[in-house]
C-alpha cells in the first residue's frame, strides 16, 4: 500500500502539489522591487540622444538592434509578474501618447528603488505609497506652470517641427532636423479640416539603398510592387479596387462537363473567355483606368486589360487594400462587376517608379488635402530603416499629441529637475512619514539627468549640483548641454529641446500608479503550470535529432 505523505501545514495545505506561494516584505516586496530595478537596468542606459542600443532577437529569432524602449519590452518576452506591470505601464504610456515608455519605465524603477530603502528603514508599503500619491498630486499641479511655449497654429511647419524635434532626437541624434521636417510635412498634409488626427493616415515605404537624406514625401500611397500588365502610366486616373481574383470566376459548388469533341471543347473555352471579356469591357467603359485586385490576376485577364488599356495592380494584403481606398477615395468591391461613379476613386497619377533598384507602384495625389501621405525611406541596412521607422512612428504620434494638446515644457532635464525641487521643498513642510516617500519621488526625478550624463560619459553628481545650482538662482529652464565635454547647464528653451506636455502628465502618473501597485503586493501565489514538459526548441540549423 502507497504511504500516504502528509502536506506541510497552512497555505501549502490548500493548494495544488506543485504550487509557489511567496508572502511578506523579504519573500514578496523586496523580491518584486529587485526584479523591477533589473528591468529598469536594461532599458535606462538606451535614455537620452546618446542611449546605447540594444541588440534583441525576438521569439521567432528576427533581430532588432534599436534604443526605443517600446520595442524593447515589446520583443522582450518578460515573465516576472511586477516586471509585467512596468511593461503594462509602458504599453499604455505607448497607446496614449506613442512616446516616453522609457522615461515611465526609469521612473517606475527609481520609486521602487526609493521605496526599498524606506521599506528597509521600518516605513510600511501603504505610508510610502500614500506619499508617492500625495507627491504626484503636487507634481501635476506644478507641472503647469512650467508651461514654456505652445504650439498655437499646427499647420505651420516650423512651430510642429520645433516641437518634433525633441522626441525625433532620443532615437537619431544629429539626424533630427532632417527627419522632423519629413514628418511635419507629412503629418500637416493628412490633417483633416477640424477633426481629429489619424496616426494611421502616416505611411512609411522602406527602400534599401542611397541615404537617409534620399527619403522624401509622397502624396498618397507607395508599394514595393510591379504593376501587372503591360501599362505602367496614367495621369488623372479613376481607380477600381476589388477583393477578390481578377480572372475568370469560379463556381460555388464544382462542377463536372461532359466534352465529346475537339468543338465543344472550343465552344466552352470561348464561352468563359467571352464572358471574362465582357467583364472587362464593362470595367472600361465605366470609365475606369485603373483595376487593383486583392488577389492573383489571371494570364487571360491581363491580355483583357491590355488589350482595353486596363492597368492591373495587385495588392495581397487587406490592410493595404482598405488604406488605398482610404487615400483614392474608392469603395473595395467583393466581385469583378462593372462599378458605379460613387465606388471608383481618383489619383492624379498611377505610374511605376524606380527608386535605387527597387520597382514602386505610386498612387500620387497632387491635390491640397490628401488622405494619406507616405514617408520613403531610405538607407544602408534593413535594421537602420527599422529603426528611422520607429523614430518617425513616435514623430508621428508626437503630432497627435500636439493636435490635442499644444503645450510644451523645457527639456534636457531641465523640468524633472525644477519638479524635484519644488517637491523636496514641500516633502518637508509635511508632518507625517509621507514626508520621506515626497523625497524619493524628487529624488527619482532627478534621476533622469544623472542618466542622460552617465550615458554621455559625464559626472552625474557634478551636473545635478550645477543645475540644481541654476534653478535656486530662479532659471527654470536650465538643463544639460549634451554638447559639452564636461558637465555643464544650458538653457533648453534657447537650444529648442522642449518636450510635449502630455509625455510629462501621463508619464508621471503611469509610473507613480504601477510603482503603488507594485508595492501593494504583500503575496504571489503561483498555481502549478498545465500541461506536461515542454517541446524542444525547433531552432532553424539545430541538431533536433534525439539519437
Amino acid at each position: 500500500m502507497a504511504l500516504h505523505v502528509p502536506k506541510a501545514p497552512g497555505f501549502a495545505q490548500m493548494m495544488k502539489e506543485g504550487a509557489r506561494h511567496f508572502s511578506g516584505l523579504e519573500e514578496a516586496v523586496y523580491r518584486n522591487i529587485g526584479a523591477c530595478k533589473e528591468f529598469t537596468k536594461t532599458v535606462r542606459t538606451a535614455y537620452g540622444p546618446n542611449g546605447m542600443n540594444k541588440m534583441v532577437i525576438n521569439h521567432i529569432e528576427k533581430l532588432f538592434v534599436t534604443s526605443d524602449a517600446g520595442t524593447i519590452i515589446r520583443e522582450l518576452d518578460v515573465e516576472h509578474p511586477a516586471a509585467k506591470l512596468m511593461v503594462l505601464a509602458a504599453e499604455m504610456m505607448e497607446q496614449e501618447v506613442g512616446d516616453g515608455t522609457n522615461f515611465v519605465i526609469i521612473l517606475c524603477g527609481a520609486l521602487l528603488e526609493g521605496a526599498e530603502e524606506l521599506l528597509r528603514m521600518g516605513l510600511t508599503p501603504s505610508e510610502i505609497s500614500e506619499g508617492f500619491e500625495l507627491a504626484l498630486d503636487k507634481a501635476l499641479e506644478i507641472l503647469p506652470s512650467l508651461v514654456v511655449d505652445k504650439v498655437e497654429d499646427i499647420r505651420n511647419e516650423s512651430q510642429v517641427m520645433k516641437a518634433l524635434r525633441t522626441s525625433i532626437m532620443s532615437k537619431q541624434y544629429g539626424q533630427e532636423d532632417f527627419i522632423s521636417q519629413l514628418i511635419g510635412k507629412a503629418c500637416i498634409s493628412v490633417l483633416p479640416e477640424g477633426g481629429s488626427f489619424n496616426v494611421d493616415n502616416v505611411r512609411v515605404c522602406k527602400i534599401l539603398g542611397s541615404g537617409l537624406y534620399g527619403s522624401s514625401v509622397v502624396q498618397g500611397m507607395v508599394f514595393k510592387r510591379q504593376v501587372e500588365g503591360d501599362i505602367t502610366k496614367k495621369n488623372k486616373a479613376k481607380v477600381v479596387v476589388y477583393t477578390c481574383a481578377v480572372d475568370i470566376m469560379q463556381t460555388e459548388t464544382k462542377g463536372t462537363v461532359l466534352i465529346k469533341n475537339a468543338d465543344e471543347l472550343k465552344n466552352f473555352s470561348r464561352g468563359e473567355e467571352s464572358m471574362l471579356e465582357s467583364q472587362i469591357k464593362a470595367i472600361a467603359d465605366a470609365g475606369a483606368d485603373v483595376v487593383v485586385g486583392g488577389a492573383k490576376f489571371g494570364d487571360m485577364a491581363l491580355h483583357y486589360l491590355n488589350k482595353y488599356g486596363l492597368m492591373g495592380v495587385r495588392l495581397t494584403s487587406k490592410w493595404d487594400l482598405r488604406r488605398l481606398c482610404k487615400a483614392v477615395g474608392a469603395t473595395a468591391l467583393p466581385r469583378m462587376t462593372a462599378p458605379t461613379k460613387e465606388e471608383m476613386g481618383y489619383a492624379d497619377v498611377v505610374c511605376v517608379d524606380e527608386v535605387g533598384d527597387t520597382d514602386v507602384v505610386v498612387f500620387r495625389l497632387e491635390g491640397k488635402e490628401s488622405k494619406v501621405a507616405t514617408i520613403v525611406v531610405r538607407g544602408a541596412t534593413n535594421n537602420y530603416m527599422d529603426d528611422i521607422e520607429r523614430a518617425i512612428d513616435d514623430g508621428v504620434n508626437t503630432f497627435k499629441g500636439i493636435s490635442k494638446d499644444g503645450r510644451l515644457v523645457a527639456g534636457a532635464g531641465a523640468t524633472e529637475i525644477e519638479l524635484a525641487r519644488q517637491l523636496t521643498s514641500f516633502g518637508d513642510t509635511r508632518p507625517g512619514l509621507e514626508q520621506y516617500a515626497v523625497k524619493k519621488f524628487a529624488v527619482a526625478l532627478e534621476g533622469f539627468a544623472k542618466i542622460l550624463a552617465e550615458n554621455t560619459g559625464i559626472k552625474a553628481n557634478e551636473l545635478v549640483s550645477k543645475l540644481y545650482a541654476a534653478h535656486e538662482e530662479g532659471q527654470k529652464t536650465a538643463g544639460f548641454d549634451i554638447n559639452a565635454e564636461v558637465a555643464s547647464t544650458c538653457d533648453a528653451v534657447a537650444g529648442n529641446i522642449l518636450d510635449l506636455y502630455l509625455t510629462k502628465m501621463w508619464g508621471m502618473k503611469y509610473a507613480a500608479n504601477a510603482a503603488c501597485t507594485i508595492l501593494k503586493v504583500d503575496q504571489i501565489i503561483m498555481a502549478k503550470r498545465a500541461g506536461g514538459p515542454k517541446p524542444p526548441s525547433q531552432r532553424p540549423g539545430a541538431d533536433n535529432d534525439e539519437d
